[in-house]
């Protein structure tokens, strides 16, 4: 049994690990307004540049799984929350004691696998909720990961402008060592471990972690290729300013935070997760659509708050919908897998705009970003109505 002291900090834990959460996407995001137009000032072409910015949801699909694994076999997530710290603390250091362009794969790569112990992150925190609220949970937690990355990538646009983009990637890495402290004070009391984890194909074959993973996936191709991808270059090429890139990127940001958390609200919620994922997408389609046609920064800013928005809407829902019927000890697993299959988004979004740029220019791969957004909407209003003819008992897969 947990003495009084042990008592007091698991009363604490809520509070502690929205903070820690901040600090932790503070440490990889710091840089991001300012990295697609600085990888390509560097002299990366397009493709390269792609290239570089899919590594981190492909790093993230391969690590997302085994850490789901393991955190349900060892009934722990405070170690994994600790880990992704570390991990993005030394990914932002490598970028500012190295910056070659060689080693620009390598750190983002790292970023990626820091980003995966998410995993350990969105379980720890739907502990606090019952299974039915984890739709809530998610929604809640979301907005605190973009309330980080708000802070972070404003933070960032301005100190790039005034200090230049090197004591950026010092400053993220110093959110990271921050965050690493205050986990440390994180209590958890080891859950049952499971003896054996439901194997991937059972996970896979499950067809509500499946649908909202596919959709998932779709969700965050067009985010990274928009938000934290290729809009910033369309921007450079408006002229746009550190300070503007950050901006930039805030404005997108603050719709998505908002959004998270007011679907965490009973009044959103009411509405069900097939007409809020179905509207965030649509609404994503017209904002990325919109993007190639901005001839000033005022409509650049537009475009990106109203795909934050959407995107704000869509990815909690998701979320949510991913565990909401998985056992308490094997929800690290679903969510796992879950977060990997949504990485072959992050990958293949920033890919396939980098590959369509070298024919069809930004203008292309926007407009097929469009079309896979709209895909999604379509795709969630089919798949997921029967969230509003019956609910999902919880199961242990």
């Amino acid at each position: 049994m947990p003495n009084r002291e042990e008592r007091t900090m698991q009363r604490l834990n809520p509070i502690l690990l929205p903070i820690v959460t901040m600090f932790y996407w503070f440490s990889v995001y710091t840089y991001v307004p300012i990295f697609p137009p600085y990888l390509n000032q560097m002299g990366l072409s397009l493709t390269a540049v792609g290239l570089v910015l899919g590594s981190y949801g492909l790093t993230q699909m391969i690590v997302r799984i085994p850490i789901g694994i393991a955190a349900d076999r060892t009934g722990r997530r405070k170690p994994y929350v600790i880990a992704g710290l570390l991990v993005g603390t030394l990914s932002s250091a490598g970028f500012a004691l190295f910056p070659a362009p060689a080693l620009a794969l390598l750190w983002r790569s790292l970023a990626g696998v820091a980003a995966g112990a998410w995993v350990a992150y969105t379980v720890m925190f739907a502990r606090f909720f019952s299974s039915d609220e984890a739709p809530r949970a998610m929604s809640l937690l979301s907005y605190y990961a973009s309330l980080g990355q708000m802070i972070a990538m404003l933070l960032g646009g301005i100190l790039a402008g005034q200090f230049g983009i090197h004591f950026v990637f010092v400053i993220a890495a110093c959110g990271g060592v921050i965050g690493l402290f205050i986990a440390l004070w994180l209590q958890e009391t080891p859950k049952r471990a499971t003896e054996k984890p439901p194997s991937l194909l059972r996970m896979a074959a499950d067809p509500r972690t499946l649908r909202a993973s596919l959709l998932a996936a779709l969700a965050q191709a067009v985010t990274f290729t928009t938000l934290f991808g290729f809009t910033p270059i369309k921007a450079a090429h408006l002229h746009a300013t550190h300070a503007q890139l950050g901006e930039l990127t805030v404005l997108s940001t603050l719709p998505n935070a908002l959004a998270g958390y007011l679907s965490s609200r009973p009044f959103m919620q009411r509405f069900g997760p097939r007409k809020l994922v179905t509207f965030g997408f649509l609404l994503s389609a017209v904002a990325t659509l919109a993007i190639p046609y901005s001839t000033s920064m005022i409509w650049l800013f537009i475009t990106q708050a109203f795909n934050g928005l959407g995107q704000g809407i869509c990815m909690p829902q998701l979320m949510g919908l991913s565990i909401r019927h998985v056992r308490e000890d094997l929800r690290a697993t679903a969510m796992g897998f879950f977060q990997a299959v949504y990485s072959i988004g992050m990958f293949g979004g920033p890919v396939l705009v980098g590959l369509i740029s070298r024919t069809s220019g930004l203008r292309g791969g926007f407009v097929a970003i469009s079309l896979i957004s709209l895909l999604g909407a379509l795709a969630s209003f089919i798949t997921l109505r029967i969230y509003e003819t019956k609910p999902y008992p919880r199961t242990s897969s």
